[in-house]
């Protein structure tokens, strides 16, 4: 099987191009245009035996090509996820897969009109390997049955780096609709949720003035008809902590419960992904930090096989809708008279 890389604006295509030539896929190469010249010098120093594509109409109409593999300015995301399912292929993209209710709807019709495959890579669970490592202990019932999680995803702001779209939520999406769209996934995952409901959502804004529609902090609470969920998201990680943030989430069950550390264990054991479980029988900590994540293998399948092993295409549109309507009917908080006007 072959992809291409269309939309190379976030340095996340690089965990997509690593991930689908690690899932034995052939890049028949990549559009080079892009909003931030720092990604794509990124990508030719991690991948320098891709090639670049002159042609960009090309790619898309090459019907020896399988999957298309999308970071773009997340605006964008779902024009050329729909143009490409249009042309027989199936899709991967950065999250978020859209940043508008009406993009979702013509997503949605797409996918049911051509049969493709549109997956998001929420990559907080997806290409993680603790997540991996909780998984496994859900299913075998180390700490019964999942009742509630609480998502904490905060993130390093990187100024410096930031191209100007990520300032605009018309471009970026806000940040529940982008970030918390992690938690909101990893909660449906864990608990069974088919289908939840936002109980209430909230977003701020307590600095970056120079950025007067910037979002630099969100909250959820979610429901189902069996388990609740709390997520926190934010822009700021201290320059002092040596991740970009302290990624967390506590999964509690009816007999114990599974807290994952995933990018840093503060003033404790070095590296990443640090699990720590409690139930009955004990403590436990696992280092995951080895445990080979299967997203990109269970992809591959699902382009050659026509499944849904990797996730469920309704799974993905419900995440999508969720985060988009708690960025809809979030309350504000921490806005100055000014920056709310």
């Amino acid at each position: 099987m072959r992809f291409a890389a269309i939309g190379l604006d976030h340095r996340h295509i690089y965990h997509l191009v690593g991930g689908l030539l690690d899932a034995g896929l052939t890049c028949a190469g990549y559009w080079p245009q892009t909003s931030d010249p720092r990604v794509l010098a990124g990508l030719r120093e991690r991948f320098p035996d891709l090639v670049a594509a002159e042609d960009r109409d090309a790619l898309m109409r090459d019907r020896s090509i399988d999957v298309i593999c999308c970071a773009a300015i997340p605006r964008d995301r779902a024009a050329i996820a729909i143009e490409a399912m249009r042309s027989g292929k199936d899709v991967m993209v950065d999250k978020p897969g859209v940043i508008t209710a009406d993009a979702l709807e013509q997503v949605e019709r797409a996918v049911a009109e051509t049969g493709r495959i549109f997956s998001v890579s929420f990559s907080e669970r997806l290409i993680t390997p603790c997540s991996e490592v909780a998984a496994k202990l859900i299913a075998d019932g180390a700490i019964g049955r999942v009742i509630q999680t609480v998502g904490l995803g905060p993130h390093r702001f990187n100024r410096a780096i930031r191209p100007s779209w990520f300032f605009d939520p018309a471009q970026a999406g806000g940040i529940l609709a982008d970030i918390a769209s992690h938690q909101i996934e990893q909660f449906m995952f864990y608990t069974g949720s088919k289908n939840p409901a936002i109980v209430a959502s909230t977003v701020g804004k307590f600095g970056t003035e120079d950025f007067p529609d910037f979002q630099d902090f969100g909250e959820i609470l979610l429901r189902s008809d069996h388990a609740s969920g709390y997520v926190r998201v934010d822009w700021f990680t201290p320059d002092g902590l040596p991740s970009w943030g302290d990624g967390r989430l506590t999964i509690l069950g009816t007999d114990g419960y599974i807290e994952l550390r995933k990018n840093l264990d503060i003033e404790g054991r070095a590296g990443t992904d640090h699990l720590f479980m409690a139930n009955h029988s004990g403590t436990r900590y696992i280092d995951c930090s080895k445990e080979k994540v299967g997203y990109f293998d269970r992809f591959a399948a699902d382009v050659r096989d026509r499944s849904e092993t990797a996730m469920a295409q309704s799974h993905v549109f419900t995440v999508c809708r969720l985060a988009l309507e708690a960025q809809a009917r979030a309350g504000k908080v921490g806005w100055t008279s000014q920056s709310r006007a």
